[in-house]
This record gives C-alpha cells, sequence and structure tokens, in this order.
C-alpha cells in the first residue's frame, strides 16, 4: 500500500451488473428517451477511477444512481458525488475527471453542474466554486501535471 494516502483504508462495494452498450448505442444523446439519461451517465461516469485508489468511483460510493439528477426541458444536469473523507484533496480532481468525461458525451446545449454533496466535504463552497467555474476548470486543465492525473483516471485499464 502507498504511504501518504488520506483515505488508506476506503470502503470498497462490489461493482453492479452492467448491461452490454457499444459507444453508438448513445451517440446521439438527443434521440435518447428522458429517462435513459441517468442510466447513460452513470453508464460513462461509473468507471472513472479514484485519484488515489484502483477503484473506481462507484466501487468507493462516490457516485451512484441517486447522485444524478437531469431536467431534460430545460436541458440541465446536476452530478453530486460524496468524496470518501471529508477532507478528501482530490474532490475537485474527481469533479475535474466528472466533468471531462461528460463534455465528451454529452451535446453542449446540456448545462452540467457537478457538486460535492451537501455536509460531505470541509470545503464544500470552495470545491464547488472551481468545478463550476470555466475559467478555473480550463486554467486546471491547463496544468500538465494534474491533466495527466485526469487522464490517469479516465483512461485506467487497470480495473
Amino acid at each position: 500500500m502507498t504511504l501518504g494516502l488520506i483515505n488508506a483504508n476506503p470502503v470498497v462495494h462490489a461493482k453492479k451488473e452492467r448491461v452490454a452498450r457499444t459507444e453508438d448505442a448513445h451517440a446521439d444523446v438527443d434521440a435518447v428517451d428522458p429517462l435513459d439519461i441517468y442510466d447513460i451517465l452513470l453508464y460513462f461516469v461509473r468507471d472513472i477511477r479514484d485519484p488515489e485508489h484502483p477503484y473506481s468511483l462507484e466501487q468507493l460510493s462516490v457516485l451512484s444512481e441517486e447522485s444524478i439528477t437531469v431536467d431534460d426541458k430545460l436541458g440541465r444536469i446536476l452530478i453530486t458525488f460524496t468524496p470518501t473523507i471529508p477532507h478528501c484533496s482530490m474532490a475537485t480532481v474527481i469533479g475535474l475527471c466528472l466533468r471531462v468525461k461528460l463534455k465528451h458525451c454529452f451535446p453542449p446545449h446540456y448545462k452540467v453542474d457537478i457538486k460535492v454533496s451537501p455536509g460531505s466535504h470541509a470545503n464544500e463552497e470552495s470545491v464547488n466554486k472551481q468545478l463550476n467555474d470555466k475559467e478555473r476548470v480550463a486554467a486546471a486543465l491547463e496544468n500538465p501535471n494534474l491533466r495527466q492525473l485526469v487522464d490517469e483516471c479516465l483512461y485506467s485499464n487497470e480495473l
């Protein structure tokens, strides 16, 4: 085990059984039944790897079906995630991973808000502000080290 982990012993849950899909099955989100958007969202984000552990956000219960809210009429998506501990320094990295992944999966007319679950993080307001400010997100993703960490979480084959 790596030394210096913020949460050295996270609770790991079993992955839920998934329905096999192809990438083109939901390539045109505009043509999908709004009720399926929840499933599509979870499908695309469930395997994002936690920045500190070789487990997915779903396995650590950072994300769940209940953490996704969709208002199709307004074209708004709200994803709330729950860090494994209240002082998680990786909360902004997790939020950046979610934002980058969803940017590639949904058309630009969807407004995506990403927030930590109320009361789940010591710096909730600050984290939420960082994750939903376009300029801060763009600046963070210009940092090569941070971008590499985000890419490793998104494209890890270790799961």
